[in-house]
């Protein structure tokens, strides 16, 4: 996909900052784990319903046509 970059977080990004240092305690990992699992599956619902009632359109929309 041309003109498109891919961004991803520094490892420093990914660990939980707390008064258990850099890393955090494992109890702030887990309840930032299960925020974040929460998160993703409020995303995918929404991708699911959107797809529910437009999946034609979706379809529609990934074929190719003629020489594309």
């Amino acid at each position: 996909m041309a003109g498109q970059e891919q961004i991803r977080p520094s490892q420093g990004q990914l660990t939980a900052e707390g008064p258990g240092g850099p890393e955090g305690t494992s109890a702030q990992i887990a309840a930032r784990k299960a925020s974040l699992d929460a998160d993703i599956d409020a995303v995918l619902a929404d991708i699911d319903e959107v797809l529910e009632a437009n999946a034609e359109e979706f379809v529609r929309g990934f074929v190719q046509k003629g020489g594309q």
